[in-house]
């Protein structure tokens, strides 16, 4: 086909082979000719270098977490005022003293590493990990469906060619899920107080850690001396690390529930090919705005609001033991009952990041059920001491349950037969196992025959010796 013959979509074909060829992109003859098609040549050519540098800096996933982590420190860092020689001082010393408390109040043991203040770039830093975690199968969801929808809505002639540039559209969609989850991260930076305060294990574990800059923002209309608010914060976060330190299996058993949620996640496709007919790539804020809103995720499934209730309740166990036991610590404290409301209030509402952290994975990470688990734990360790309610956290099945913390008494009743050396009633099922465990289980019936041997009876055939 000679040059004049070409038609404008021609070379808009041309210019997608040079990019996924890993060439320079379009020649200024062909953006020239695209004039033809509306299309303002130097916005292509910005659009195609854009494309190219992602598709060449992309991992294989599609997904770049660095430009998430990127985009959450240029948030964090703008305002971090890092942390002084005479704030690390004062909260080495809260934490000094908030240990010594809460050896008093739990059984369960010392952190081995030493708690830390940190500036909101290092929990960035810190906790970036555990988000990358939590929001990756949603990232892989939402970049699936953009390569899906630009299938479906491509002509047959540009299927070739949009079979070639599918890798190109998961990473324009991994990167716009990367660049709104930065966002977020960098607005929590701004918000949070310590490690354990968005409720999920974040920070490493074993690790706990406060925010200065932030613990000053939070206290400012509290009417609260500082050096109370920061006693009761460091018991707090050092009560939370602990637990989680302690019952290793709980951090993987939180985080999986997280993840079995997000995985759950499936992209509303009427809504996002609603959108791709009037997308403008000139103003991408609308697909950014429909993202951070949570537009393009479709209602929850049955099995998501089954998984939702169960990790609500795992979250409400842990934070009103977390309360309990700060409450039993900081008993000494003339302000410990306002500052543990202050603190309750702030967590129930939420705050502008974790709402949008609940629109982009769907799921807002507040316990619901804190003050009936907390009543329950303190029902608990009013019948059976520190001891015996921690020893609740040794093993997962152990662990109360859904209907424990609607009706404390049962558990309670099971605690102390339990520290009576009374066994629990037995059903069928833990005689059946015990059978199966001793060998006991009775042979299959013979065919003619109208009953099995009674234990009394010897059965039939030789012996072994």
């Amino acid at each position: 086909m000679a040059d004049d013959d070409r038609e404008p979509e021609d070379d808009f074909q041309e210019m997608l082979r040079r990019l996924l060829g890993g060439q320079d992109g379009p020649t200024p003859e062909q953006l020239e000719q695209l004039r033809a098609l509306g299309v303002d040549p130097a916005m292509m050519d910005s659009i195609m270098r854009q494309l190219q540098a992602a598709f060449s800096s992309a991992p294989s996933g599609g997904i770049s977490w660095d430009a998430a982590q990127r985009q959450a420190l240029h948030i964090a860092n703008q305002s971090d005022l890092g942390v002084t020689s005479g704030q690390r001082g004062e909260f080495d010393q809260a934490f000094s003293l908030a240990t010594l408390w809460l050896g008093e109040a739990t059984t369960i043991s010392d952190l081995a590493e030493p708690p830390h203040a940190l500036t909101r770039g290092g929990w960035v830093e810190a906790t970036m990990p555990v988000w990358q975690e939590l929001a990756d199968p949603v990232a892989t969801s939402i970049a699936d469906a953009l390569t899906e929808a630009m299938r479906s809505q491509a002509p047959e002639d540009m299927q070739q060619a949009i079979a070639g540039a599918g890798r190109v559209m998961r990473t324009i969609g991994g990167s716009l899920f990367a660049t709104q989850l930065g966002q977020v991260i960098g607005r929590l930076s701004l918000e949070v107080v310590s490690g354990g305060d968005v409720g999920i294990p974040v920070m490493p574990a074993g690790q706990a850690a406060i925010l200065p800059q932030n613990f000053a923002d939070f206290g400012r209309d509290l009417e609260v001396p500082e050096d109370q608010l920061a006693l009761y914060l460091a018991t707090r976060e050092l009560a939370h690390a602990r637990l989680f330190r302690h019952a290793k299996w709980l951090r993987l058993h939180m985080i999986s529930q997280v993840t079995d949620f997000a995985r759950g996640v499936h992209v509303d496709m009427d809504a996002l090919e609603e959108l791709a007919t009037r997308f403008d790539p000139e103003h991408p804020d609308e697909l950014r705005d429909a993202l951070s809103s949570g537009a393009l995720l479709p209602q929850r499934s049955d099995a998501q609001t089954a998984a939702l209730t169960r990790l609500e309740n795992l979250l409400a166990l842990v934070e009103g033991w977390v309360e309990v036991v700060t409450a039993d610590a900081t008993a000494r404290l003339p302000l410990a009952v306002r500052i543990a409301e202050a603190v309750r209030r702030r967590r129930a509402v939420g705050g502008p990041a974790e709402k949008a952290l609940g629109s982009l994975v769907g799921l807002e990470l507040r316990p619901r059920r804190m003050r009936e688990a907390a009543a329950m734990w303190r029902a608990v360790t009013d019948a059976v001491g520190p001891a015996g309610r921690d020893a609740l956290w040794d093993y997962p099945d152990l662990m109360p349950t859904a209907d424990d913390i609607d009706d404390p008494q049962s558990l309670i009743a099971r605690l102390q037969a339990r520290a009576r050396g009374e066994q629990p009633v037995r059903d069928e099922m833990d005689e059946a196992l015990d059978a199966l465990l001793r060998g006991e289980v009775p042979p299959a019936d013979e065919p003619g025959s109208d009953e099995s041997p009674s234990d009394d009876e010897p059965p039939h055939g030789p012996q072994p010796v």
